[in-house]
């Protein structure tokens, strides 16, 4: 049975099943792949909070991908359904992600992994030290 992390307030779960183009010679998903999932269950969540990537870029500012780290526990394949949950654990200087994709019937982890953006100002190209007031306002914050 899957549980929420007692400390996260931003999270979410989307369900997806393993189709046959993710999969590579050795009929597994191929690794890369995971990545396209980390993607999809991020932008469900920018979604949740109001600041998916179109209104990244009317706030004025560019979230780039700065690190990313993956680990892989166990194959997924073809028609298995997965969960993916992704989690914001860090934002006040960055915006840090961490997942979970397991799977979706007996719940065995697959992969964990989290992801390292940064604000940089469009106008300006620069990047921000600290995360820009929209993102607080949009996890319905107060910065300290």
């Amino acid at each position: 049975m899957r549980k929420q992390k007692a400390d996260s307030r931003w999270w979410v779960e989307v369900e997806m099943q393993v189709q046959f183009f993710d999969l590579d010679p050795m009929a597994i998903v191929w690794h890369g792949n995971y990545v396209k999932y980390l993607e999809v269950v991020r932008c469900a969540l920018l979604d949740k909070i109001g600041y998916n990537y179109v209104e990244m870029k009317e706030s004025g500012f560019a979230w780039p991908v700065i690190d990313m780290q993956l680990r892989y526990i166990a194959s997924a394949s073809f028609g298995q359904r997965l969960i993916l949950r992704a989690d914001i654990v860090e934002w006040e200087n960055r915006l840090k992600i961490d997942y979970q994709i397991t799977d979706a019937l007996s719940g065995k982890r697959l992969n964990r992994a989290s992801t390292t953006q940064v604000a940089v100002d469009i106008s300006t190209g620069e990047m921000c030290f600290v995360s820009p007031p929209v993102l607080f306002e949009k996890l319905g914050i107060i910065p300290t």
